[in-house]
């Protein structure tokens, strides 16, 4: 049976498997007064740090992007398919899919994906940022296909409570992107100092009129050399 451990943001289905379904990771999107930020930290775990250089942050179309959190494969399959699906529908329609119609489609494959009966349950989280023509558009949608319309901020993953903490106390309406990219790197950190899910680097993006742009990439290197 499938349960969930808030204080853990753990998934499972049993004691064995609860493990395997940790969701580690820390993602934050912000709406900023001329467009979207979106960031997360590098490290993958499966109980242990299972990758290092796992970039969360996907570019889907010219104008959007998501982060990821979740089972490893099921993340990288549906960010490949709302990429595919946004191009088909740009040529079947004659128009560029804007992103409120992106968050309403990839929340269709979460819910049909979650809610059907697997040996290894499909747990995924989204943040998807996108610049319309009336602007800047945020959406968080949630394991089960929720798709909510974020006005500020948020943040997914084990690390979020961290970085909600920055967010809430530093956050104010109006931002520019360079204010945002500073936030948005301090709200990383900070889960990434807390949160042992979560490490290994911070990579944030831009997403304004002119498209979607990479603006900071950083590896974080825990060695020590005798």
């Amino acid at each position: 049976m499938l349960g969930y451990n808030n204080s853990e943001k753990v998934f499972y289905m049993d004691d064995k498997s609860k493990e395997v379904l940790k969701t580690g990771t820390t993602t934050v999107g912000i709406v900023c007064k001329d467009g979207i930020i979106l960031a997360a930290d590098r490290r993958s775990t499966a109980g242990y740090i299972a990758h290092k250089k796992f970039h969360k942050v996907i570019q889907i179309a010219d104008n959007m992007a998501v982060t990821v959190a979740g089972t490893v494969s099921e993340v990288q399959l549906l960010a490949k398919l709302i990429k595919a699906e946004l191009k088909l529908k740009d040529l079947q329609t004659g128009r560029i899919s804007n992103s409120k119609e992106a968050a309403n489609l990839l929340s269709g494959m979460i819910y049909s994906n979650f809610r059907r009966m697997a040996f290894f349950p499909a747990i995924t989280g989204f943040l998807l940022g996108g610049f319309d023509q009336d602007g800047g558009h945020l959406y968080e949608l949630g394991v089960d296909g929720s798709v909510m319309d974020v006005e500020e901020y948020t943040s997914d993953g084990s690390g979020s409570l961290f970085a909600l903490g920055v967010l809430e106390s530093t956050y104010k309406k109006g931002l520019t992107i360079e204010e945002g990219v500073k936030l948005v790197v301090k709200a990383i950190n900070t889960a990434i100092q807390r949160d042992p899910n979560s490490g290994n680097g911070i990579d944030v993006i831009t997403i304004t009129e002119k498209g979607v742009e990479t603006v900071f990439e950083k590896e974080l290197i825990a060695k020590i050399e005798v």
